[in-house]
């Protein structure tokens, strides 16, 4: 604002500067055109005929003219001295050395070969225009001066531009303080956000910045708190998701632990030896297992997670339904196919597939029917496995696809393994754009579906 300021009071300033010298330009040509042709037509008025004495000439236009203010007119006519005589109006200017008492500038002006110029002295600026009077031809013998001082008109300039920056020191005090107050209430709530996020730690999220109005800070206050909600929400499963993990692999550490302090006793024979290895092993196989599917869970947020071709669904759901004939002696069912081709990761959907098979052989007995297949819904495709079980309860619907979450059958029995399974089939069907979901079996069961997106 200060450059524009200082800016504008410069320009007008410049602006009223060159007004004043095309006024004083079309001062000095009006008066010599005026002269010019007073010379062309004008007669004596005692004789009544055309003047023939310079002297006579410049006497009677001067009589007859008025000066402006700040403008002398003068004649000049050649004498034998160095210093031509001068006809001048009769009256005062209030400047400083005025031309008709300065002999050094009115000799220069009458010798300047220039009809117009400008004089640079000590005591001012002088803007000159003349008309030379020569007899015959010759050398000119007198000269009518027009002479105009601009120092005023250009002291009324300088006025108004100090004018103009005391205005605008004044302005731009009250912008800067009505600038700095507004600014202070606009950025308050900025400030409230960058107080609450400095405060921020990991053990506590709580903090929430008060919302009002509905403007855009309001709306950012929003984004912010609503930012802080979800990372609270992910500290949080984070929180939950290590004293899980840790839950899970200290049981078979204590189990191996135990079994292997029990090792090498005197009495301990060779039957037992065997079956504590064979104990020792199964937990430790389980803890890899626990391990690998905690690795395929930490790598389904890479992007390369999903490698997407083109597959046939139908020939894909096939392979899934023999795969999953060996899991167990159950009564398997491909129920239907969908005949269309789709850009998919058909390993991951293989795995997604077999474990939820898994999980199906795992909450039947033999004989019961699981069945498997898949179909096209609104313009997406969808993978199940159905199986006549006891079904999930339904407080466990809601918490069966996260991690290290159990449901309970209806018979009362935790099943076995670590809960991550439909969790890495939930992270399958998110990384193909979709999802896993829940639905109930015909009949009673359970029936788990990939709703998936084609990933052209």
């Amino acid at each position: 604002m200060t450059v524009a300021l200082a800016a504008v009071a410069t320009t007008t300033r410049s602006i009223l500067l060159r007004d004043v010298d095309h006024r004083v330009d079309r001062l000095l040509a009006q008066e010599t055109g005026e002269f010019t042709n007073f010379v062309d037509r004008g007669v004596d008025p005692d004789t009544g005929e055309s003047f023939t004495d310079p002297r006579r000439l410049l006497k009677v236009f001067l009589e007859r003219q008025y000066a402006d203010p700040g403008e002398e007119l003068i004649g000049l006519v050649q004498r034998a001295d160095a210093d031509p005589a001068q006809y001048t109006q009769p009256r005062d200017l209030s400047v400083r050395h005025a031309l008709h008492h300065d002999p050094a500038a009115r000799r220069a002006i009458f010798a300047a070969r220039g009809s117009t110029g400008t004089l640079d002295r000590p005591t001012g600026e002088l803007r000159w225009s003349k008309v030379d009077i020569a007899r015959h031809g010759g050398e000119p013998e007198a000269a009518f001066v027009v002479a105009f001082h601009p120092a005023a008109e250009q002291a009324k300039a300088d006025d108004v531009f100090r004018i103009l920056l005391a205005i605008s020191g004044v302005a731009l005090v009250l912008t800067s303080g009505i600038a700095w107050a507004v600014a202070g209430r606009i950025l308050k709530p900025v400030r409230v956000v960058r107080t609450a996020a400095a405060q921020l730690t990991g053990q506590d999220l709580t903090r929430r910045i008060p919302v009002h109005g509905r403007d855009d800070i309001a709306a950012l206050a929003e984004t912010f708190n609503g930012m802080l909600d979800r990372l609270e929400r992910a500290f949080a499963a984070q929180r939950e998701f290590v004293d899980d993990a840790g839950h899970e692999l200290r049981t078979p550490i204590t189990i191996v632990r135990g079994h292997l302090e029990l090792m090498g006793g005197a009495r301990e024979t060779a039957a037992e030896r065997e079956e504590t290895v064979r104990l020792v092993t199964d937990e430790l196989d389980r803890m890899s297992r626990i391990v690998e599917d905690l690795l395929l869970l930490a790598k389904a947020e890479r992007p390369d997670f999903i490698r997407p071709e083109p597959v046939q669904v139908a020939e894909l759901t096939a392979d899934v339904f023999v795969k999953a004939r060996t899991l167990g002696d159950r009564r398997w069912e491909l129920a239907e196919v969908a005949d269309i081709e789709a850009r998919l990761d058909p390993q991951r959907i293989t795995q997604a597939m077999v474990q939820l098979a898994q999980n199906a052989v795992q909450h039947t007995v033999s004989g019961q029917r699981v069945r498997i297949g898949s179909r096209v819904a609104a313009d997406r495709v969808e993978l199940y496995v159905a199986d006549n079980g006891p079904g999930v309860q339904a407080q466990d619907a809601e918490v069966i696809f996260e991690r290290f979450r159990r449901g309970t059958s209806r018979r009362g029995a935790r099943t076995s393994g670590a809960g991550l399974g439909l969790s890495i089939v939930r992270a399958i069907a998110q990384g193909h754009r979709g999802e896993a979901r829940l639905r109930p079996t015909e009949g009673g069961g359970a029936t788990f579906v990939l709703v998936l997106e084609d990933q052209t």
